[in-house]
């Protein structure tokens, strides 16, 4: 019986150890890939122009309105538009639930901002940080972005572009840096680097459908 659970110890010791060099490896991989090619928030010198700003969806209250998270990552995608740093913003987020939708709450929050209605594109079905960047590729045609996200989860979406062959650089929100949230978020995102090296490489396929020319509209009006 010692010798059973001697050994049980042993396996759970390998298998602790295996998730440990997983995590730490994809990490590696997410900062290796995005390195020189991500930018603070809070100074926008430097941030090269690019003609569509991918906005990552977050939690949207039942009232519809933008958690703060959200809403930190949507006033810096405006920034970026009255800068001309983009031409077009598309919000991409989850539509799962007739009762919640994030890029419908994105869109209407951008347009009150006073964003152009029409320079505000809805992706409904980005689920997750792999299904936006694909998405926007795949679907609405574009190759070259500046994805908006809070910095610690923007090392993690730019090396996900990147590796799908996007043209991608990033800006970071530090807005609601700090608090219980914000760390609850950087942890989870150093082990969501897992899922995202298997996502690229395995090309794993989001929800796809016809070709969408609202982007390539947009950038032409």
């Amino acid at each position: 019986m010692t010798g059973w659970w001697r050994r049980g110890a042993w396996v759970l010791v390998g298998l602790g150890l295996a998730a440990g060099a997983a995590v730490l490896g994809s990490a590696g991989w997410v900062r290796a890939t995005a390195a020189g090619h991500t930018y603070a928030g809070d100074d926008l010198e430097g941030v090269p122009p690019t003609p569509v700003a991918l906005v990552l969806g977050a939690q949207v209250y039942p009232s519809g309105r933008p958690s703060a998270f959200l809403a930190g990552r949507l006033d810096l995608a405006k920034r970026l538009y009255d800068a001309s740093l983009v031409r077009v913003i598309l919000v991409s987020g989850d539509n799962m639930a007739r009762e919640y939708n994030e890029p419908d709450a994105m869109r209407r929050y951008l347009v009150d901002a006073g964003v152009p209605a029409d320079k505000v594109v809805a992706d409904y079905a980005g689920f997750d940080t792999y299904d936006s960047c694909s998405r926007a590729q795949r679907i609405f045609g574009v190759e070259r972005l500046t994805v908006v996200t809070q910095g610690y989860h923007l090392p993690r979406a730019v090396a996900t572009c990147r590796a799908l062959g996007l043209d991608a650089v990033g800006v970071g929100d530090e807005t609601v840096r700090g608090g219980e949230a914000w760390r609850r978020g950087a942890l989870r995102d150093q082990v969501a680097c897992v899922k995202t090296v298997f996502d690229v490489v395995t090309r794993r396929n989001p929800v796809l459908g016809a070709r969408e020319t609202s982007v390539d509209r947009a950038l032409r009006d």
